[in-house]
């Protein structure tokens, strides 16, 4: 089955407006208090929030810590990387 033109287009606008993610990797290297004195910093999270997003990043390997244009979150990588902290963008869920 073939979509009409309209219909890719539409599919198409919907995958370029998908949000992106910046995740954060653990690394062997930072204390887990300093990644909450990042997040805090940098994103202005609640020390629960920036805790708990830490913890992910130890136990699970990463975590994702914003979401939006792929613009910005390239933005937050890069800061992240001026911390010294392991982050990457990549696309989020449709």
């Amino acid at each position: 089955m073939t979509l009409p033109l309209e219909d890719v287009r539409l599919n198409e606008q919907q995958s370029a407006d998908a949000p992106w993610q910046t995740v954060v990797w653990n690394d062997p290297v930072n204390l887990m208090s300093y990644v909450v004195h990042v997040f805090r910093t940098y994103f202005g999270f609640s020390p629960e929030r920036a805790h708990r997003l830490m913890l992910a990043v130890h136990h699970e390997g990463h975590a994702v810590v914003a979401e939006g244009a792929r613009e910005q979150m390239e933005l937050h990588v890069q800061a992240m990387h001026d911390y010294g902290l392991w982050a990457t963008v990549r696309k989020g869920p449709q």
